[in-house]
């Protein structure tokens, strides 16, 4: 039987006009300490985002999304917070911030398979 992993989640979100607080989902970050699991995936929609605001540059978005998962992997392009430990990365990155890419607050699970649950996730969450 696997093991069980309890694991924290939260989504990423496109807030292209921070004032107006209207947001896009665009991606997932799980965590999972026991399983040493950290890993956030994402999509920008363009046609989406062009419902929300015309003036974004979408390379320029999906650019500093990529940095999430450099800090996720611990890639030493991540900068100095890509060096912390897999918990301190998770914390930094879904810390409350005002800028256009947020997250949600973090949500628990439980389960048997992190990467199966991350796919869910970004399925039912963000497409």
């Amino acid at each position: 039987m696997q093991e069980k992993h309890l694991y924290e989640y939260a989504v990423i979100r496109l807030v292209p006009k921070v004032e107006r607080e209207e947001f896009l989902n665009v991606g997932i970050i799980l965590f999972s300490k026991k399983g040493k699991f950290l890993k956030a995936v994402f999509r920008v929609d363009e046609e989406r985002l062009g419902i929300f605001c015309k003036d974004l540059d979408k390379d320029e978005i999906c650019s500093n999304l990529d940095s999430f998962k450099k800090i996720c992997e611990g890639n030493k392009n991540g900068g100095p917070i890509a060096q912390l430990d897999l918990p301190s990365r998770f914390r930094w990155l879904t810390a409350v911030r005002s800028s256009i890419i947020q997250t949600s607050r973090p949500h628990p699970g439980m389960t048997n398979d992190l990467d199966i649950t991350l796919n869910r996730l970004f399925n039912e969450l963000v497409l």
